[in-house]
């Protein structure tokens, strides 16, 4: 055997002993987040905020500030069918109610089959053009529709946040 064999297999050993011994490890601490609700396909999901491009929403989410999370947002217009690690969710800056993603894992945890879900979203606010009018929105279907109708205005924001949807209490 060679000497470049010998250290070539040596470096996939370490690399595979280091990799195994990291996926090991006993959880030495546990932190609690904030769990938040949002709807999905007229069901209740449940989530947390860990990064927000925003340092405002942010510091008010209690979560990291992350602005490289902005580089996740493609070109515009960028094509119909290109897909990208970023999903939109709708939000109501004036918190009429939750917010509103378009996927989700299903089901949540490793057993998802669900291939369109990423936890980075791209927020799109979402504002009543009438408040008097509002009413509770569940689904993708229903603000698109509710857009439609000339009930509410949704505007692309450059916020990005990391909002994985997680197994509910």
């Amino acid at each position: 055997m060679s000497l470049r064999n010998l250290f070539g297999r040596a470096a996939f050993v370490s690399a595979v002993i280091a990799l195994t011994a990291c996926s090991n490890q006993p959880a030495a601490v546990q932190y609690s987040l904030p769990m938040q609700q949002a709807w999905f396909e007229g069901e209740t999901v449940f989530y947390v905020t860990t990064d927000v491009s925003d340092q405002a929403m942010a510091e008010k989410m209690g979560a990291n500030y992350a602005p490289r999370l902005r580089d996740a947002i493609p070109n515009y217009p960028k094509p119909p069918r290109q897909k990208t690690v970023i999903e939109r969710v709708y939000g109501f800056p004036n918190g009429e109610q939750r917010n509103v993603f378009p996927s989700a894992p299903t089901p949540v945890g490793s057993q998802s089959t669900d291939t369109a879900y990423s936890p980075i979203w791209l927020m799109y606010a979402v504002k009543w053009v009438d408040p008097e009018s509002a009413f509770e929105l569940t689904s993708e279907d229903a603000v698109l529709d509710a857009d439609a109708k000339g009930l509410v205005n949704i505007e692309r924001t450059n916020i990005v946040v990391n909002c994985p949807v997680v197994p509910g209490p």
